[in-house]
């Protein structure tokens, strides 16, 4: 499952924006009451993960699994896609390689840090505006199965093209992957014609604190630019961060996986999606890994 492909920039396609993020996690009914009740997020589809699923994959062990699609109040159709794994084993935000961070763009952070005062979710980072771009105001969290979620309101004045929050708590805009080296993890996304901002270093506090370092230790980072105002972070942790341990035939524990549209699935093992896969989305699917583990799903129409 390699993304090595050598082509011209003019012939490479450009990597969509994110459509999903699929977690392992070990009891739905937690994950559907802090989602639906505290972020507003709806019920998009419930089931069963197909065979045809867990193939494509690589995960032949999650076939017939449980599984719950969450979308935001706006109806967008980018969705949060849960798998009831029991035996998925454990994993660590912030402290291990692969997809370890979901961001989502919301119209009032502070608002929301208030809600999530008596909530499943533990805030591990207070509102407050970047360095860079005061009037972009973040805040991150804990979820109810160990996964770290971002909520960023997006003042005026910035001067960067991001999503709008259609919503209290709009769409996914930015997924973080992280590895051992920031300039390796960008190796399987130069495949395609997205512009990729180059790694620069600066302090981020929930890395830190996660690692024990300073506050005021720099990490590497860089990006890659989606379409729809959307982003690919790539992160580059400290030496104390391990690879995620993933049983055979599984999915990896916690954030296992981002989807993501292109125009053409052409040259790939394709698996055709089915009702309720993910709605409204596609019409096949290949699956591809990352430099550091993170399973990539492509979604594009079925062929005529």
């Amino acid at each position: 499952m390699s993304l090595a492909r050598t082509a011209s920039r003019s012939d490479r396609q450009v990597l969509g924006a994110i459509r999903a993020v699929t977690y392992t996690v070990p009891d739905l009914r937690a994950i559907e009451r802090a989602y639906v009740d505290h972020l507003g997020y709806n019920v998009a589809a419930r089931g069963r993960v197909g065979a045809h699923l867990a193939r494509a994959w690589g995960a032949a062990e999650v076939a017939g699994l449980r599984m719950l699609l969450l979308g935001p109040a706006s109806g967008e159709p980018v969705f949060l896609r849960f798998v009831e794994d029991s035996r998925g084993g454990s994993w660590a935000a912030l402290r291990t390689h692969g997809w370890n961070a979901t961001e989502f763009v919301v119209q009032d952070v502070d608002a929301l840090a208030r809600r999530l005062e008596q909530s499943p979710f533990q805030i591990i980072g207070l509102p407050t505006g970047l360095t860079r771009f005061p009037m972009i105001r973040a805040m991150q969290a804990i979820g109810p199965a160990g996964e770290c979620c971002y909520f960023t309101e997006v003042g005026a004045g910035s001067g960067l093209s991001l999503a709008a929050a259609r919503s209290f708590v709009g769409r996914v805009f930015i997924v973080v992957a992280a590895g051992s080296d920031a300039d390796e993890l960008f190796g399987p996304y130069r495949e395609f014609a997205n512009a990729l901002d180059a790694p620069v270093a600066t302090p981020v506090a929930v890395i830190s604190r996660a690692h024990g370092l300073p506050p005021g230790t720099l990490h590497r980072h860089g990006l890659v630019r989606l379409p729809h105002g959307t982003l690919i972070e790539l992160d580059q942790y400290p030496p104390g961060a391990r690879a995620r341990a993933c049983g055979p035939g599984r999915l990896p524990p916690g954030m296992a996986m981002v989807t993501f549209d292109v125009r053409s699935l052409a040259g790939r093992r394709v698996t055709a999606l089915q009702p309720g896969d993910l709605p409204g989305i596609g019409g096949c699917c290949a699956c591809l890994r990352g430099a550091a583990g993170e399973l990539i799903e492509l979604v594009a129409p079925a062929p005529d």
